[in-house]
């Protein structure tokens, strides 16, 4: 099968994708994908974001003389507006930014510990998909006010104002608010809270519908007031408390008390000219650099983009990373430096460049299995601001699932995660949820510098997939030169458990054909498929300091530039 053509794309998101031997159908599926995205570009600030409206909203900020760090919080409150199921109050998530200022690469992480009554010796797998006993403590809200103390330049009111006006004047849905609301109707519309926000009176929204959230507005204006202590300390948490443990949920007011974001150094690696940063644990970065550290050295330049060589060697790399990741989370600085040790990095090379076909584990602590596929409804958001100053800031962030736990707190707006399905529910792992342990997440924001100098911002959804898609993303840039829009745009898969490879359908039969002779069990998706994630990023020259914008066509992404 030939490549398909960019202005053919469009019309294969309806049709199953067929390539002698693997088929997933996704004529149910959102049709995401509406033809490139055009590139952005601006000297005096970029904001990249899963919608247009929460793009608009940091560009705002911008324009009335805030900072990046202004508008990335603006831009991540309107999202829990738009984007309700992917992030928000009730949820958690990892900052990595350049502070222009301060000339260094700092991260901030805001990803609580496993409550402190949690007792995971009494719960199933199935406990923790959905339900009181999936939510863990929330972190976005401490996150989001400790970077703007920090580093902002504008008041709380100031950047939640465009959250706040989307809240109580309302939106029209776009294709995608419907369809995610609609596939989320079976686990969530039970909760006559959150029923009564999402649905048109019980029914699916349609396109276009207006979404009215006033209970959400009054608590962002009592945020913008009080600050995080309206949550952790204050009238929101007890109401958030009072619900969830008559639910039988475990967060408790002490776990609100002492949420308190920690600012850390990254971890990073050299590729070539670029130094690549990522936080450290609690976050799962550190996946994404072992993938790229296997890959530096085998010139993947030299090989034709997209063709087997540099196909077979990413999903390789990605999957012997993805094993150390499961290993080796909650891993210590100690721990860190043993894994990208030479000793340690050249043992994993050697099976990188053995033929033999890896089988490995890509999500939990459990033995690997055939699978048809990753655990579905990871949904995260992410997005990248530049500004002309030179800060550069990405934020990931998440409730876990569509609308995470399904539960909306009462008179607040907020819906809490269901972070807790992705701890570990093995005692022999490193991610068992031990009451009041760390828990480590696979959320992975990412900024490159070259001379020092910022050049690359990347984020994405994608739950498991997220380094997977990082690394992808990430040696289309670097490797072969493309755009950061156009890096954003090319053909990715997601691996899951064993040899599986959901890959889109962009790809030659005959490269198919020969990765599947290297071992690789490829299912074809269709040409752009929105379960591979949904990238932001902003690419800077540290010569002229121009901004580029890249947004995922497969979402409803769009960078704005000022």
């Amino acid at each position: 099968m030939p490549s398909i053509p960019e202005d053919a794309a469009h019309d294969t998101m309806r049709q199953s994708v067929d390539v002698s031997g693997g088929v997933v159908n996704r004529e149910a599926c959102y049709d995401s994908y509406f033809g490139p995205r055009p590139v952005i570009s601006s000297l005096r600030g970029v904001v990249s974001s899963a919608h247009p409206l929460a793009s608009q909203a940091g560009l705002r900020i911008l324009s009335d003389g805030g900072n990046a760090f202004d508008a990335v919080i603006a831009t991540a409150s309107t999202l829990n507006v738009v984007e309700p199921y992917m992030s928000g109050i009730g949820g958690m998530g990892v900052a990595t930014f350049y502070v222009a200022g301060e000339r260094r690469i700092r991260t901030l992480d805001f990803i609580p510990a496993v409550p402190r009554e949690y007792d995971a010796s009494t719960k199933s797998r199935e406990d923790l998909r959905r339900g009181p006993h999936s939510a863990g403590t929330p972190g976005n809200l401490a996150g989001w006010c400790e970077l703007l103390a920090a580093y902002g330049h504008r008041s709380r009111a100031e950047v939640f104002a465009p959250a706040i006006d989307l809240a109580r004047n309302g939106f029209p849905i776009t294709d995608l608010n419907s369809h995610v609301i609609g596939e989320s109707m079976v686990d969530c519309a039970s909760d006559p809270n959150w029923a009564t926000i999402y649905t048109d009176a019980g029914a699916i929204p349609e396109p276009g519908w207006v979404l009215r959230q006033t209970d959400l507005a009054n608590t962002l204006e009592a945020v913008a007031a009080d600050g995080a202590d309206y949550l952790y300390r204050g009238k929101l948490g007890q109401s958030l408390v009072t619900h969830l443990r008559a639910l039988g949920g475990s967060v408790s007011s002490c776990d609100l008390d002492e949420v308190h974001p920690r600012w850390d150094d990254p971890i990073a690696i050299d590729y070539g000219a670029y130094r690549v940063h990522t936080p450290p644990p609690q976050s799962e970065g550190f996946q994404m650099l072992l993938g790229l550290q296997m890959l530096r050295d085998f010139n993947l330049a030299d090989k034709p983009r997209n063709g087997v060589e540099h196909l077979d060697w990413v999903f390789r790399a990605i999957r012997l990373a993805a094993e150390q990741r499961i290993l080796n989370a909650n891993a210590s600085r100690d721990q860190i430096a043993a894994m990208f040790s030479d000793a340690a990095s050249g043992r994993l090379s050697g099976r990188l460049r053995s033929t033999e076909p890896i089988c490995a584990r890509t999500e939990l602590f459990g033995e690997p299995e055939p699978s048809n596929g990753s655990r579905g409804g990871q949904h995260t958001t992410s997005m990248s601001v530049g500004d002309g100053d030179g800060n550069v800031v990405c934020i990931t962030q998440s409730l876990g699932s569509p609308f995470g736990s399904g539960i909306a707190i009462p008179g607040t707006g907020i819906v809490l995660n269901n972070f807790l399905n992705w701890g570990e529910l093995h005692p022999d792992s490193a991610n068992y949820m031990t009451a009041g342990a760390p828990l480590s997440l696979p959320i992975a924001p990412s900024v490159t510098t070259s001379g020092g100098e910022p050049v690359l911002a990347l984020g994405t959804p994608g739950g498991f997939g997220i380094c997977q898609t990082q690394t992808q993303v990430f040696v289309q840039w670097a490797e072969y030169g493309l755009s950061v829009q156009k890096a954003i745009e090319e053909p990715r898969a997601i691996l899951s458990d064993g040899t599986s490879v959901q890959l889109e359908a962009r790809i030659s039969a005959d490269t198919v054909r020969a990765l599947r002779a290297k071992g690789h069990d490829v299912i074809m998706l269709p040409a752009f498929d929105m379960h591979v994630g949904g990238m932001q990023g902003v690419m800077r020259d540290p010569e002229t300091g121009a901004l580029f914008g890249g947004a995922d066509p497969r979402r409803d992404g769009y960078a704005v530039g000022l």
